[in-house]
């Protein structure tokens, strides 16, 4: 039912919302290259609409002094929605990634915090099973870390999807009836993926893992992490990335090696975007593996992660 609605509300907003129009137009000129690691690839995206997700200034001051973009009554006016249970609305995203990509904000004004909002994703997933649903932390890569909402893109976008069927980097640590916990070695980010059919189970183990890591983060207003979420064949599939970092030195540098890449989840699922052409062609396979040292967990810190949740 949600499928045939979003894509009526695709079909309606591209009709009539020009900003949005010329952007899905211009993802036929995004340009796209792979970069070859040790069995698997990470893709790069020269994406110029994203300048301003990638750039967004969200230090407290910042976001206190503009109004908030996902509120209702800050939307574009030729912005509509579909409302979802639990007060939430499926949105276009008029700067796309994918050729579908959507914004599913909270209609009340609350903070971007998981904790007991993942049992929504799951329900999200669920719901919309033609998309991965995606969540960014408050200083994870949110450029909206004072309101509540996941975004979702089509499903077979992102290599991990893929990586993750053929299962070269990851092992399956424990199995239990509707649950299973595997964790990613040697993919240069620190993963770990939660799959199963019993939502209760998924979400006990995910409330270790967050409490772990809030006692590794304790000054934050929660853990950073990014997170995927599908659910195909009567189960789910969540990869959890642990963040050790916001953006990484490059983003800040004023030099020659300054790289205009700041990573959320679709980055870490193997889509690197580069808003700017000049990142985008001289940006090396040396570069990505330093980024993700630089922002994500590696495999040891994953190792004793997963000791604590088992």
């Amino acid at each position: 039912m949600y499928s045939e609605k979003i894509n009526e509300l695709f079909s309606e907003q591209l009709s009539a919302w020009e900003l949005a129009r010329l952007n899905y137009r211009g993802l036929s000129k995004v340009r796209t290259r792979k970069l070859s690691f040790d069995g698997f690839e990470v893709l790069v995206q020269f994406n110029p609409a994203r300048i301003i997700s990638s750039s967004a200034k969200v230090d407290v001051r910042s976001i206190e002094e503009r109004p908030c973009f996902l509120c209702s009554g800050n939307r574009p006016k030729e912005q509509t929605g579909i409302p979802l249970d639990d007060d939430m609305v499926i949105l276009v995203n008029p700067f796309p990634i994918f050729r579908r990509h959507l914004t599913i904000p909270c209609e009340s004004h609350t903070g971007q915090r998981i904790f007991n909002n993942f049992s929504l994703m799951l329900s999200l997933s669920r719901t919309m099973h033609l998309y991965t649903v995606f969540y960014n932390g408050p200083q994870s890569g949110a450029s909206a870390p004072d309101h509540l909402h996941f975004q979702a893109g089509n499903i077979g976008f992102m290599p991990i999807e893929m990586d993750f069927t053929e299962g070269r980097h990851s092992r399956l640590v424990l199995s239990n009836p509707g649950l299973e916990i595997w964790k990613w070695e040697g993919y240069l980010r620190g993963i770990i993926t939660l799959r199963g059919n019993d939502a209760g189970k998924l979400a006990g183990v995910f409330g270790k893992l967050f409490e772990s890591l809030a006692r590794r983060q304790p000054e934050r207003p929660e853990p950073m992490m990014n997170i995927l979420s599908g659910y195909s064949s009567d189960e789910w599939t969540i990869h959890i990335f642990p963040r050790k970092q916001h953006r990484p030195r490059q983003f800040f540098s004023s030099g020659d090696d300054r790289l205009l890449v700041s990573p959320a989840a679709v980055d870490l699922g193997g889509v690197l975007i580069t808003p700017r052409e000049e990142d985008y062609e001289k940006i090396t396979g040396e570069d990505v593996i330093d980024i993700f040292s630089q922002v994500c967990f590696n495999d040891t810190e994953i190792e004793a992660l997963v000791s604590e949740i088992i």
